[in-house]
C-alpha cells in the first residue's frame, strides 16, 4: 500500500520493463557460428545456472561487474567461459566471447513488455519523476537509449556504476540523492522481493512488486505495470495528484 504521497517512481530493469525471451537462442545461434554446438533449450538452462553460480561467489553487496579486475567485459567473458564449461565444449574463441558481448549490449535480443512504452508515457504526462534502479553494467544507458526508454528517465543508477547491487542500500541512496527527495516521496517498482521490495523499504522508500502474472504475490502487486494508472475499473495505485 502507498501510504505517503510520492513524488517519484523507481524501476528495477529486467523482469520489470524489459526481458530476454531469445537468450537462449541468441547463445545458441553465436556459439554455434564459432563451432560450439547447443540446443537454445540447453543454453537458456545453462546461463541461467551459471548465473546463479556466479550470484552465490559474490561478497555481500558487492557489484559482480566493477568487482572484475577487467570491469563488465571482462566478467561476461568469464561468465561465457564458464558456460561453455557447463556444456563440456572447447574454450570459447575471443571471437565468440566478443559477439555475445557485443549482441546483448544492443535491443536485438531483448524485448520490452508491451504496456511499458504507454504506462511510461502517461506517468510522464502526469507529472511523475523516474528514474532507474539496476543491477546491470555499464552497457544500460546505451541499451535503454536503443530501446527507446531512456528519455523517460532523470538519471539511471546502475550497480557497476555505484560498485553495490541492491537490496544494499547504497544504490537506493545514490537515487534518492540525485532526485533530492526523501525517501518516503518514492516508490520503487520491481520483480523480486528481496531486492526490489525489501531493498527500497530497507532504506525507508515505498515499493511495489510486480509478479508479472506468476503465482507468487498478493493484493497489494501489479500483475501489470499498467496497473498504476486508474481506469473505469480502478483509481490507479497510486495518487496521482500528488505530482505537480
Amino acid at each position: 500500500m502507498i501510504v505517503y504521497p510520492v513524488r517519484a517512481i523507481s524501476f528495477d530493469i529486467n523482469g520489470t520493463l524489459i526481458h530476454s525471451p531469445r537468450l537462449g537462442e541468441v547463445y545458441s545461434q553465436v556459439l554455434g557460428r564459432h563451432g560450439i554446438a547447443v540446443t537454445p533449450e540447453r543454453a537458456h538452462e545453462v546461463v541461467r545456472s551459471v548465473w546463479q553460480e556466479f550470484s552465490c561467489l559474490r561478497r555481500p553487496g558487492e557489484d559482480l561487474f566493477s568487482a572484475h579486475p577487467e570491469g563488465s567485459k571482462g566478467f561476461w567473458y568469464q561468465f561465457i567461459d564458464r558456460v561453455c564449461e557447463h556444456l563440456e565444449s572447447p574454450p570459447p574463441s575471443p571471437f565468440a566471447k566478443s559477439e555475445l558481448f557485443q549482441r546483448f549490449a544492443g535491443p536485438e535480443p531483448w524485448e520490452v513488455y508491451g504496456e511499458v512504452p504507454a504506462t511510461l508515457r502517461a506517468l510522464q504526462e502526469k507529472g511523475a519523476r523516474m528514474v532507474v534502479i539496476s543491477n546491470w553494467d555499464d552497457r544500460l544507458p546505451a541499451l535503454l537509449e536503443g530501446l527507446g526508454l531512456a528519455s523517460f528517465f532523470e538519471t539511471i543508477v546502475f550497480s557497476a556504476r555505484v560498485g553495490v547491487e541492491k537490496p544494499f542500500p547504497a544504490i537506493f541512496e545514490r537515487a534518492l540523492d540525485e532526485l533530492g527527495l526523501p525517501p518516503e516521496q518514492v516508490v520503487h517498482i520491481g520483480d523480486r522481493v528481496r531486492e526490489d521490495v525489501e531493498g527500497a523499504r530497507g532504506v525507508g522508500m515505498q515499493s511495489i512488486h510486480l509478479t508479472r502474472e506468476s503465482d507468487i504475490g498478493d493484493l497489494q502487486d501489479l500483475s501489470r505495470l499498467s496497473e498504476l494508472l486508474p481506469d473505469r475499473r480502478q483509481s490507479g495505485r497510486i495518487e496521482f495528484e500528488s505530482w505537480s
